[in-house]
């Protein structure tokens, strides 16, 4: 999508239901021929991966990009998804740490984390014989004004058959549980560099720190949550529902103790809870 109207007649123009754009993707993804996905284990590019594993079989390769800005744990559930369903993976190392203008964090950080994912993928295309590059972009997204990832992806001619079908978040949590996806309902996620304000620079020990906060979290149980570096303050943003559960004192012990082994001073629970972009 070029921009916010492309995103709404997309969304206006491809059938009347999930179903229409679905088999509308599959049109796509034929005339594709062979693609490689940018598969980074999330609810979006996991069904994208999946129905192109259907369309073009071993024509499709599932690319994930691994660095400190993805958590362990989710690069080894995305492996361990990838072996039960079959899919083909290749893992490529990407250095966007290495970028003086990625560690700025002014506000066009994913361009320079895409231009890098991008720019390795082509690589890999190159040497597989495959004719294009996917990733998840859905229609919706064009909407928001933050998602800077889309440029370098129109740069390098990278494709986001999911958008130009006209999908929307809510096609994919549908379509996807009808699949048997189990990212049907996984919470939305970022990459762990998106945990630093804009204008504060990012790095590895950085994101290591906000790694080991969110594993705290995820191990009390929570399932929506950010942990927000503030220096020697972390942020918490949990879904406003869980909130009660933080009054809990066994609860609470764990979390201070979690955060506090991350390396923070002080930890602060965001009356607001969980949205997306807040440390922009």
């Amino acid at each position: 999508m070029n921009s916010a109207e492309d995103a709404v007649t997309s969304m206006q123009g491809f059938g009347s239901g999930p179903i229409d754009r679905e088999n509308r993707l599959r049109e796509i993804l034929r005339e594709m021929e062979s693609v490689a996905v940018a598969w980074s284990g999330g609810a979006d590019s996991t069904y994208l991966l999946d129905i192109a594993r259907e369309v073009l079989g071993d024509r499709c390769l599932a690319v994930v990009a691994d660095s400190p800005s993805l958590p362990r744990e989710e690069l080894r559930d995305a492996l361990n998804m990838a072996h039960v369903r079959g899919w083909t993976v290749e893992v490529v190392q990407t250095r966007e740490f290495d970028n003086e203008a990625f560690r700025r964090n002014d506000g066009t950080r994913c361009y320079y984390c895409k231009h890098e994912l991008f720019s390795v993928m082509e690589q890999v295309v190159r040497k597989r014989g495959l004719r294009w590059i996917a990733y998840g972009e859905l229609a919706d997204d064009a909407l928001d004004p933050t998602r800077v990832g889309a440029k370098a992806a129109k740069e390098r001619g990278v494709r986001a058959p999911l958008a130009e079908a006209g999908m929307t978040k809510a096609d994919i949590r549908t379509l996807s549980r009808a699949r048997g996806l189990e990212t049907w309902d996984k919470p939305s996620f970022a990459c762990l560099a998106s945990r630093v304000p804009r204008n504060t620079p990012v790095d590895p020990a950085v994101v290591r720190q906000v790694e080991t906060a969110e594993a705290c979290l995820k191990a009390q149980g929570f399932r929506q949550y950010r942990a927000r570096h503030h220096g020697d303050l972390c942020r918490i943003e949990l879904d406003p529902a869980d909130l009660p559960r933080l009054l809990d004192p066994a609860v609470r012990t764990a979390v201070l103790a979690g955060i506090a082994a991350a390396g923070y001073r002080y930890v602060t629970v965001d009356l607001a809870g969980y949205r997306p972009g807040s440390t922009a």
